[in-house]
This record gives structure tokens, sequence and C-alpha cells, in this order.
């Protein structure tokens, strides 16, 4: 093969800015990662059909990819641009169309073309590949692999890459804005005394000598970064819910010796599900049915494939985050991770700086959920208490285009700043339509921060820019500073974006809308005013 010159790549019209945030740099590295270059942007990935064997012994991979795309603009003579990141290789790469020649760079692999390509022709790319892929040191924060063994000392493998990228261990177009519109096949070779379970649906099942391999389709769109094999002593379940779109199947594949205590724990599954129906629609993927998958670490949202390590037992890992005592009457894993097949899996962000689409609406799902399951008044306590847990260290939005997600505020931060969107709002039912409609409007999409925030404002027919860019974009939390005369209020905020439209209503029943200038009211009522801190706001008494 010949030698790409990549200093003329990277000038072609490509410009590598670098970007400084608390002393991190990002290069041009960061961006082919996180950008939709011109590498990236004339070609819609379509489907996954793809292969993957471990080793447990050696901690390896091998596989392959057919990657199915479709040309989305006339282009002559691209290069297209495969990530897969070191220390893995591809040993053999191929097209049904002429390919000139190939390098892997780094954590690139560069496809040169002698041809002019024409918008809506389709074409594929077939990878072969193998390696030993990064290994998590602490799943699932970190990404990589896990090749560990379960408590009877039987190998358990699986992978958590949202963060890093599914690119550590599978030839993809890494990038969350391209999800494959049709789906994926994946196919898990395994031991014959292990099990491979995978996204979606088992579709085909077949034993070869001394190896087996489980075959799984996913129907619907899908982030490469839930796509994720499990492998070991897995025993499967099932169950059925009478769901908004009918009967909904439930699967559930767990280690051999937690079978009973998986079946009283997952009893909790449809009252979640039941829940988040009733808030965001119907669920997402009943297609590709709903799954949770035992795995060795914490739990992640992968679609149709829920990763659960929650060890049976209520709250995270048997402690409440919202210090409250509420979070001990639910599984948080089940609850929270599920969530996302609404939030992360349905609507998905574009880019990794917007996670926060993902992580706030999940989380605040915790509250929506104790609120159906249990009582409002139990879902405001769960709320407020896990204010506890933020920072307030950087802005919730991180830097575009390089893979660079913001605070994680966006959990308990985001989740506030949407319950005081709500208190605004002041409908529920109104609310519970938005989220709805959100769901509806943008299932199965990616979608960007701006139409996030303008959809909520069009819905609810309250311009929320400033608090978005309050509580998203700037690490200032606002205080009502106020002072009461027998009947007259008087008040104003600080610490808050320029403009800030945040009204606040007291005493039940009364509205007032703080700006940084005093204002004065006077009360329909004259005792001590009442001020509601269902509101992600400081209150400030002076004289």
């Amino acid at each position: 093969m010949k030698k790409l010159s990549y200093t003329l790549l990277f000038a072609s019209g490509l410009v590598f800015g670098q970007f400084f945030e608390k002393g991190k740099v990002f290069t041009k590295q960061d961006t082919l990662k996180g950008s939709n270059t011109e590498f990236r942007n004339f070609w819609d990935v379509k489907k996954y059909d793809l292969s993957v064997e471990p080793d447990f012994e050696q901690k390896s991979i091998k596989g392959n990819n057919k990657i199915s795309f479709e040309i989305i603009k006339d282009i002559t003579n691209p290069v297209f641009q495969i990530d897969l990141q070191q220390p893995m290789k591809a040993d053999k790469l191929e097209g049904n169309f002429p390919i000139a020649n190939y390098k892997q760079d780094g954590d690139f692999i560069f496809i040169t073309t002698n041809k002019k390509f024409k918008k809506g022709e389709k074409y594929t790319i077939n990878v072969t590949y193998s390696g030993k892929p990064t290994i998590a040191k602490k799943a699932p924060w970190d990404g990589g692999w896990v090749f560990t063994k379960d408590e009877k000392g039987n190998p358990w493998m699986t992978a958590a890459d949202e963060g890093i990228g599914a690119s550590i261990w599978l030839p993809t177009k890494d990038i969350w804005s391209d999800e494959p519109d049709n789906g994926i096949i994946m196919k898990i070779v395994t031991p014959n005394d292990l099990v491979g379970v995978g996204n979606g649906r088992l579709t085909d099942k077949k034993t070869t000598g001394s190896k087996t391999t489980y075959t799984w389709e996913v129907k619907n769109p899908i982030n490469a970064y839930s796509i994720i094999p499990s492998i070991g002593k897995y025993v499967n379940f099932k169950d059925t819910f009478e769901g908004e779109k009918g009967k909904l199947d439930l699967d559930y594949w767990v280690i051999d010796y937690n079978l009973d205590k998986a079946k009283k724990q997952f009893e909790q599954v449809k009252p979640m599900l039941s829940a988040f129906e009733y808030w965001f629609g119907p669920y997402p993927f009943y297609e590709d049915s709903y799954k949770l998958v035992e795995s060795p670490h914490l739990g992640m949202e992968h679609q149709s494939n829920v990763a659960y390590g929650n060890k049976y037992q209520n709250g995270y890992l048997g402690r409440d985050l919202s210090g409250t005592g509420v979070g001990l009457n639910w599984d948080f894993i089940i609850i929270h991770e599920s969530g996302h097949e609404w939030f992360a899996n349905n609507i998905t962000a574009k880019d990794q700086a917007d996670m926060w689409i993902h992580e706030s609406f999940t989380n605040y799902s915790e509250t929506l959920f104790t609120e159906k399951y249990m009582d409002k008044k139990s879902s405001e306590i769960y709320v407020q208490g896990i204010r506890n847990l933020i920072d307030n260290d950087i802005p919730i939005i991180g830097q575009y285009g390089v893979r660079n997600e913001g605070s994680g505020d966006m959990y308990p931060k985001g989740a506030n700043m949407l319950h005081t969107i709500r208190q605004v709002i002041n409908n529920d039912e109104k609310f519970r339509q938005i989220l709805r409609g959100l769901n509806k409007d943008f299932y199965h999409q990616t979608v960007t921060t701006q139409q996030i925030e303008d959809y909520i404002s069009s819905k609810s027919g309250i311009d929320f820019s400033t608090v978005f860019d309050q509580y998203l974009r700037s690490i200032k939390i606002p205080t009502l500073e106020y002072a009461q005369n027998g009947d007259t209020l008087k008040f104003r905020y600080t610490d808050v974006v320029k403009n800030l439209k945040l009204p606040i209503i007291i005493n039940g029943d009364q509205t007032i809308n703080p700006t940084e200038e005093w204002q004065t009211v006077k009360l329909k009522k004259s005792t001590s005013v009442e001020l509601s801190p269902n509101y992600y706001i400081n209150y400030k008494e002076t004289k």
C-alpha cells in the first residue's frame, strides 16, 4: 500500500483548533474523533453487520464489521475515516467500490478512493479486526473491556465505552450524530459453556465444534456506544408488559446462581415501564424488546440491553444518593438506566458536549418515577436532596467537536433545572405533554441542545432561553434577595446571567418576576412570605 500524506489531508480545508479548559488541550486527534469532518460528512451509516469473539485468557478479541452506508452528497475522490482505537488493528479491509489504498494511523483508518460518488448510492466497507482492547480500570466510568470472573470462577466479559467510544474495540463511524438507521446484526462467538448476549432479539444460535455463535438483531437506529456484547454463565427468563403500543417482551439474562434474586428484584421493571410510559410516551423499542443483562460493573444504558450490576438491592449499591431515604424504595440502576431508553437512546445528542440531554432528563426520571410509584411529596424531597451532589465546578455543556462532556452536574443540577422549569410552567399536564412530545417529535433522532431548548420554550409558551443559559452555561445559582415589611415585599436577583427571566410563585399563588433591580410588590397575604424549595435558587433575607 502507498503511504498516505496526512499533512495534506489535515490541510485540505479542515481547521484543527486547540481549545483550553482548565488546563486541558484539545488536539486535531480530538477533532477527528468528535467532529463531522470532511472524512465523515458525505456518507450516512445504514447498518452494522458485525461479529465479535473474545479470548478470555489472552484478553483479546477478533471479528469483523460490514458497514453499509449511503452517499449523501456528490463527491469525487473522497477519503473515508473509520475509527478503530489503538492497540486494535485492522487485519483486512474491503469495499464493494474501488479502494486506492488504506492506512491505519493512530486511532483512525483512512481509506482513499479514485471514484466519483453520487448522492443516493449505497456501498459497504468490511473491516476484519483483532487485538487486545483497552481494559477498563473502573468500568463503566473510564471505559473499556472487562475480563473478570463471576463468584464461581467462570469467565465474565463485556464492555462499557460511552465516553471513550465504541471504536476501542469495534471499527465504526464513531460519532454520536450518525447511528445505523437500519440497526445492527451482531454475532457473538463463545465457548460452548458460556452464553453471548447482545442487543435486540436473539435470532439464531449455532454450535460448531467447541464454539457457539449467538446472533442478535436490532431493527431500530442505535448509538454506537450501546452496541455491547456480554459473555458469561447466563440463564434467561422472560415476561411481558402490556404497554401503550401493545405487548412488550421483557427478556432477562442473569448469572445462573442469581436467578432467584433477579426474579424478585426485577419485579420493579413493570412499575418502572408504567411510570415512564405515562411521563414520556411508549417505550421506544418495542420491536427490539426490553432487556436487563447482569453485568460485572454497576450498569449502563445499552439500548434494549440495559446493563445491571446493582447487586439486587434498592438504592445505589444500597445507599440513597439523595440522602433523604426516598431513594431506598427502588433500585437505582433499574430506574435510571432504563430511563435512558427514552433520553439517550430514543433521543440522542449529536455531540458529547450536549450529554445533558441524556443525563439531566434521565436523572429527573428518578423523580418522576418516585412521584408515580410513591407520591409527589416524596418526589420533591428526593429532587431537593440530590442538590447536595452539585459541585458547580464547570458548565454543564462541554466543548463542541472534540468528544468533550461538561460537568457531572448534568445529573443533579440538570434534574433540578428541569424541576424548576416545571414550577414555572405551573401545569403538570402541560409539562407531561412536553416530555411525551419530545419523545414523539424527535423519535429515533439525534438532536442539538438548541432544538431541545426551542422545543420546550415553544410548547410551553414561555421563553426559557435565559434559564437554560443560567443552568447549562454558567456555574452561578440565582439568589433571590428579599425583605418583607408587613404586606410589602422587596426583592431582586443576584448571581444571574444577563436579563434572566425566571418568575417565581410565592405564597402558593402569587407570581413575581425578579430582575437584578430592586422591586416591591404588595402581598396578597400579610403573613410571612412562603418561598417554595422546588426552585433551584438560593433565598437570602435582607433588611
